[in-house]
């Protein structure tokens, strides 16, 4: 009988005060609303101690025994790699199988139970701090390193061995991600993974691949499901987003040759569009490629929840500016058209103090059009009802570009900005380009940001400059945003 076998004839034998084990594939919310119903409880290794298993633990101790044994035996230094990759193979096999609390309970097992030796560490620590300074500091330096290799990390390498090894950890990294508030104690494996998957996805290792119309059907397929700024509606729609004047290109792994890690879609126009509606408008007709001086980034994907972490966008874009140059020699221009995803709820909690920056003259412009002077933050709150149907010259659509532009340039956490694209965009070095009113006109977009789209400039010539300001606590951002500043 394999380890697998065994592990589900247990763990069938002693459910049976338990509801049945849930499809692998449940939603990640599904699994976080039962992790939130869940204590912390004993450790695991209080309960491998133990005889009788609490109400709330979903393996018995002695099943818990068990596949502590299994997961050691992935790591017996006797055992060579294909070996060990097998044994792992067949612990796999169980999980795909296992209830999601089963499931955590092996990931506790994982973080707990597979740590760096403390006193190897400790006595390591003090060889390298003795030899500072010493013709045997470098080796000393390693032999600590080495020392605080956890056998967490060895165990993630032998699971990586075999054919479907590395889909696997990132599916399991991906169904832990919902628990980890709730449950310290996963942590360290979360952040095992994390460093583990920067190593492997190291974008070294990965393929820039154009997908097209030609492209497989299951590939176009992916692209509908993990689209995350503006969802595809229909085949057509995506059809439209890969025409002629259209580019999308993925990174991909060659452990996942059919995943795109992420992905970006192109618009090649002759200008910087301030609006998404037409270039997602399946009935116009291509744009000529002739005429294209300018290359819009107007959605770009993450596709795996297991790679959180995992930075590849910087590359990504860089890639695809060296290969569209190629092909496009015209082009001068590289742009994003861009969300606000966090300015909607941002203002809603900031509105009274972007208030209160404003001039006397703004102010009493302001309060005049929402008909209450002084204006408070719920009279100018209440006056972007119909944000779409404000007129140009309206005070509060003005007020509105103002606090977006503050949001944008100004509102940092940490010393870095609120918000997330932003910060993805800013930390490649673009910078903060034009304000779109009603570049974004759907429900979704008003939604998030009353509609306001933003330009990002990747300036080929000032992107390490753009970084270094950044570094030093300043947005780069151009003359008219700085204009809008209150």
């Amino acid at each position: 009988m394999t380890a697998a076998d065994w592990l589900n004839r247990s763990v069938s034998l002693l459910a049976g005060d338990k509801k049945a084990p849930k499809a692998a594939g449940e939603p990640a919310a599904k699994k976080a609303v039962a992790q939130d119903a869940l204590p912390a409880g004993r450790s695991t290794r209080e309960r491998l101690e133990a005889t009788l298993r609490q109400k709330e633990e979903a393996l018995s101790p002695r099943v818990l025994r068990r596949t502590l044994q299994e997961l050691q035996a992935i790591v017996d230094p006797r055992v060579s790699e294909v070996e060990g990759g097998r044994r792992a193979m067949g612990v796999a096999g169980w999980y795909a199988k296992a209830a999601p609390n089963e499931r955590r309970d092996m990931w506790l097992l994982m973080s707990e139970q597979f740590v760096a030796d403390a006193q190897k560490t400790k006595l390591a620590q003090a060889q390298f701090a003795a030899a500072v300074g010493t013709p045997d500091e470098a080796v000393a330096e390693v032999r600590y390193r080495r020392a605080t290799v956890s056998p967490r990390r060895r165990l993630l390498q032998r699971f990586s061995a075999f054919p479907e090894g590395i889909r696997f950890l990132v599916d399991l990294r991906a169904d832990m991600l919902p628990y980890l508030k709730a449950d310290r104690r996963l942590q360290a494996l979360d952040v095992e993974m994390e460093y583990m998957f920067s190593t492997w996805f190291d974008v070294g290792f990965l393929e820039l691949r154009r997908i097209s119309w030609d492209s497989p059907a299951s590939l176009i397929e992916k692209l509908i499901k993990y689209e995350a700024v503006h969802d595809i509606k229909s085949w057509s729609d995506v059809k439209n987003r890969l025409d002629s004047d259209r580019r999308c290109y993925g990174f991909f792994h060659p452990r996942l040759p059919d995943d795109p890690l992420i992905f970006v879609e192109v618009a090649l126009v002759d200008e910087m569009s301030d609006c998404i509606t037409p270039l997602l408008d399946e009935s116009a007709d291509a744009a000529d490629l002739g005429k294209a001086t300018t290359a819009i980034f107007y959605s770009i994907s993450n596709t795996q929840a297991g790679l959180r972490g995992v930075s590849f966008g910087d590359s990504l874009i860089k890639r695809v500016v060296e290969t569209l140059k190629e092909e496009f020699p015209r082009l001068k221009t590289f742009a994003t058209l861009s969300p606000i995803p966090g300015f909607r709820s941002w203002l809603n909690k900031n509105a009274a103090a972007m208030i209160e920056k404003l001039d006397e003259k703004s102010l009493a412009a302001l309060g005049r059009a929402v008909g209450f002077e002084p204006p408070t933050a719920g009279h100018f709150l209440g006056a972007t009802d119909d944000v779409l149907a404000l007129p140009e010259k309206s005070p509060v659509r003005l007020t509105l570009l103002r606090c977006a532009a503050h949001y944008l340039g100004q509102a940092m956490d940490d010393g870095k900005p609120v918000d997330a694209v932003a910060k993805f965009h800013l930390g490649n070095g673009a910078r903060v380009e034009r304000l779109n009113w009603a570049g974004d006109p759907s429900a979704k977009g008003v939604k998030q940001s009353y509609g306001l789209m933003v330009n990002y400039l990747y300036d080929l010539k000032r992107l390490d400059k753009h970084r270094l300001l950044l570094s030093q606590g300043k947005v780069p951002v151009s003359g008219d945003i700085e204009d809008l500043y209150i």
